[in-house]
């Protein structure tokens, strides 16, 4: 056992922080993380509005498929229109067919007188008829009709159609195979027509369908708008109930008041008001015990002054002044611990930014000012290092405050005489032990140590009843363990605390 005697020479190399100073060296100032985005959204939260996301998803899809339903019912409205004049142009295509003459001097042709003649009205479709050798020389008819592309449908007898150009005009095209015995080649009959009047039908139809739509839309945004104000009417009557609540009315709010998909969060609203009862609760009663605490030694601070006031034997005076001197220090002590057990409890409530320590020499260097005081008490103070560099993740002047209350404590309870050791072991997990010879700790007792302001009965060491109160409070922020158990080596006590590997 490595016994401290003095402090090591590096030992102000290492020193942590003064009291009431952080890491930084300012007081109050912890590293903190990056302030979080909004809970809801990336975006800034002044511009999120669960209104308005609705209504951009509700309406967002409409307008998306508006352009796709316009381009649809325009070529289903082209399919309609086609059907009635293809169906006209097949008879053309027919007719001159069935009017063909083939003799051996050639072939006899009668087409529609229409196709020569010429047509005034410009909303009136032009048609044009041809007989050809199908990719020969034209028998009869107009020489403008394109010929029969390459990849047409050939197939014999059947009435075909197609799309094409004449004269620079659009075109649909009814055409014919038939066979002709006198070449190998087939014979082609085609009827051509501007498009004109198909084009009109299309429109019509076209602005039957989608005019009404102009009138639907406007109607269903609106009746949208309606539907979505009176679907979210219960999250406002809801936020009427909370703004009438008084400041300091935590009870839950009534789950069968409010639409089932609001219960969840209505639920998780309710967990929060009652922790946070819990904590103003807890709040009240340390501020209650706090005032109780402090009055005592302020109660006797007054009563020594008011004594020493009245003392004409000036012999009696530095007695007096000791013990003002006393209570002052007990006060301040537990002013002190009043703080640094506040300073924990507010770490809890802040994400902060944990550091590498090494807790080798965090421990050395808090053992170094309790040597003093182990001195003052004839107590064997040692130390037992791990062996081997022994890191974990936290932050050191909360640390460097657990460890020096545990040793503390471990001092105050132990007789003159008596030992107190402090161990780290690094595995399997990394683990700090405080053991003494002191008084013990009943076993009905173990649990309530760590409340604030207990103490044992029959103990006659000074005290506030914070320390091990704030050992807990670190102790928890660190995710570590405590376990109080009997000495093994025989009388008093070993407190046990092991890290959460995560943290190693």
């Amino acid at each position: 056992m490595a016994t401290l005697k003095s402090p090591p020479e590096n030992a102000a190399a290492r020193r942590p922080p003064p009291r009431g100073q952080t890491p930084l060296g300012r007081p109050g100032v912890f590293p903190e993380k990056a302030k979080r985005a909004s809970v809801f959204s990336d975006r800034n939260p002044a511009l999120n509005s669960l209104f308005g996301e609705i209504l951009d998803w509700m309406l967002a899809p409409l307008l998306l498929v508006w352009p796709i339903s316009i381009a649809a019912t325009h070529h289903i409205a082209d399919e309609i229109a086609n059907q009635p004049y293809d169906f006209v142009l097949a008879d053309q295509v027919g007719r001159i067919v069935r009017n063909l003459v083939v003799t051996p001097e050639g072939i006899t042709v009668s087409l529609p007188k229409a196709s020569s003649a010429s047509v005034a009205d410009d909303d009136a479709d032009k048609q044009y008829h041809q007989v050809a050798v199908a990719g020969g020389e034209l028998i009869a008819g107009d020489g403008e009709i394109p010929p029969l592309p390459a990849g047409s449908k050939r197939a014999l007898g059947e009435v075909q159609f197609r799309s094409g150009h004449v004269m620079g005009e659009r075109v649909r095209i009814a055409y014919q195979l038939l066979p002709w015995p006198s070449d190998a080649r087939p014979l082609l009959v085609q009827v051509a027509e501007t498009r004109k009047q198909r084009s009109a039908l299309a429109s019509r139809i076209i602005s039957g369908v989608l005019l009404p739509q102009f009138a639907v839309i406007p109607l269903a945004v609106i009746l949208v708008w309606i539907g979505l104000t009176r679907g979210l009417a219960p999250l406002n009557r809801l936020q009427l109930r909370i703004r009438k609540r008084r400041p300091d009315d935590l009870s839950p709010i009534a789950l069968h008041t409010v639409p089932e998909e609001l219960r969840p969060m209505v639920a998780a609203f309710n967990d929060m008001m009652s922790r946070l009862q819990d904590n103003l609760d807890a709040q009240q009663r340390f501020i209650a015990a706090a005032a109780h605490q402090l009055k005592t030694p302020l109660t006797g601070l007054k009563t020594q002054v008011e004594l020493a006031l009245q003392e004409s034997d000036s012999k009696q005076l530095p007695d007096y002044l000791q013990r003002i001197a006393a209570g002052v220090d007990r006060a301040s002590h537990m002013a002190y611990q009043l703080l640094q057990l506040a300073r924990a409890e507010a770490s809890h409530e802040k994400p902060r930014a944990l550091e590498p320590v090494d807790l080798d020499a965090l421990v050395r260097d808090v053992m170094s000012h309790c040597v003093a005081r182990a001195l003052a008490r004839n107590i064997d103070l040692g130390f037992e290092e791990a062996g081997a560099g022994m890191k974990i993740f936290g932050l050191p002047l909360l640390l460097c405050e657990m460890i020096d209350n545990l040793v503390d404590n471990a001092i105050k309870y132990t007789p003159a005489g008596g030992r107190v050791t402090v161990r780290l072991h690094a595995s399997p997990e990394p683990m700090l032990e405080v053991e003494d010879t002191g008084i013990g700790i009943a076993q009905e007792d173990r649990q309530r140590i760590f409340d604030r302001f207990f103490r044992a009965l029959g103990t006659d060491a000074e005290g506030s009843g914070l320390g091990l109160a704030i050992v807990r409070e670190i102790a928890d922020l660190h995710r570590a363990s405590i376990e109080v158990l009997d000495n093994p080596q025989g009388e008093g006590t070993l407190i046990r605390l092991v890290f959460a590997t995560q943290n190693a």
